[in-house]
């Protein structure tokens, strides 16, 4: 195991009618003028938005509204948002929604009080200060809400880009599995495929010594495994929604990662489909991730017979590892076509035509990238390559 240091400060307030005091929380971690960020009209026509707002009156807190957060949220609003709150002297952001909405909140937060353009942070400049952000969540996906993390789309150039600081993790978070359970199937299976993304890219790791955070990755992904086909066959289970958000949120607080070396090529390739399609995040990553699991297979065999055996219940073939490990991956596969979601680009609406287009995007060059392997621009348009043609 590597050195580390871990930093983790959100207060997480987890359970029924909890976003019935986020105007308590509010006041608690020291916001006076707050942005009520949002996305569509879910939050609106589900009456949470309005229980968000009478909390916040409640505790004599003043808040100005945003809303319109699209999914692969966008740069233009977040100029809309920075303007906002330096108009209104907003203190402090609280993000009603999911990823996408958080993930805009963040951007915000450190654009406010910062002298230049906040797609700096997206281009590798480090924040010095940010807004507090808090958030009430209503889709179990991106983590966003326990992270330091936020990704946002460049309208002009179709540009996906991240930032990280431990300035943006939400001061408190607030998870209310009721409020995912009227979300479609195919969202609810996108937030999963994206949960156990965020663990497999912190599991392929070339780190030794590492079973504490081994275990920890793998009962969140056996969870996923099998809470995400009930949640999808009762939508309304509360027990099982209530795994997966906490789940989502486990899988990228970055505890199950701390210590080890971590990957995320899977998440930087699929950025490109989901910023040039539009297609849903988790959809672009259940195409993504298993080719590139099979294209990086062979460089340690051994760690995808482990997941293979531990994860998805094959029998270990100690005089062929690769085939228990090629095995693993194919379940996977065959999971996330069980749970609704595309394994080809032809079932996601992507084109193979596009890949020089998306390589040239991911903008490598001549370089490499990646922690688990070293991606070169050839091994990218490999991996599109495999996905665009993935069978079960």
């Amino acid at each position: 195991m590597n050195d580390f240091q871990f930093y983790s400060p959100t207060e997480f307030v987890f359970g029924k009618d909890a976003e019935n005091d986020a105007g308590k929380y509010v006041r608690k971690h020291g916001g006076s003028k707050v942005l009520l960020h949002y996305g569509g009209g879910s939050a609106i026509r589900s009456g949470l938005l309005d229980r968000v707002k009478r909390s916040l009156e409640a505790a004599g807190l003043a808040y100005v509204e945003l809303g319109g957060v699209k999914p692969n949220p966008r740069d233009t609003l977040v100029y809309e948002g920075i303007a906002l709150c330096r108009r209104e002297q907003v203190d402090f952001i609280l993000a009603v929604g999911g990823g996408s909405v958080i993930d805009s909140s963040k951007a915000i937060a450190m654009g406010v009080p910062y002298d230049g353009d906040f797609w700096d942070f997206y281009t590798g400049k480090s924040p010095e200060a940010a807004l507090p952000v808090a958030t009430v969540l209503t889709i179990a996906a991106a983590g966003s809400e326990g992270s330091g993390d936020s990704v946002i789309t460049k309208e002009e150039g179709g540009l996906k880009r991240g930032a990280g600081s431990d300035l943006i993790r939400p001061r408190f978070s607030i998870l209310n599995p009721e409020l995912t359970c009227t979300l479609p199937p195919y969202q609810t299976a996108c937030g999963a495929t994206d949960i156990m993304a965020h663990v497999f890219e912190r599991y392929f790791t070339n780190t030794a010594e590492v079973e504490i955070t081994d275990r920890l990755c793998e009962a969140v992904l056996l969870t996923m495994i099998h809470e995400t086909p009930r949640v999808i066959a009762e939508p309304d289970n509360y027990q099982a929604r209530a795994n997966i958000m906490w789940a989502g949120t486990v899988a990228h607080t970055n505890i199950v990662g701390v210590g080890r070396e971590q990957d995320w090529n899977s998440h930087g390739i699929e950025h490109e489909l989901s910023a040039l399609y539009d297609c849903a995040h988790g959809a672009g990553l259940a195409v993504i991730m298993p080719a590139w699991m099979e294209f990086v297979c062979k460089h340690d065999v051994m760690r995808f017979a482990q997941a293979a055996v531990r994860v998805w219940g094959c029998q270990m073939n100690f005089a062929d590892p690769e085939q228990t490990a090629r095995e693993g991956i194919r379940r996977f596969r065959q999971f996330l076509h069980s749970i609704g979601m595309p394994v080809n680009f032809a079932e996601l609406g992507a084109k193979k035509e596009d890949i020089p287009a998306l390589v040239e995007k991911f903008g490598l060059g001549d370089g490499r990238t990646g922690g688990f392997v070293k991606l070169s621009s050839a091994d990218v348009a490999t991996i599109y390559e495999i996905a665009a043609e993935a069978s079960l």
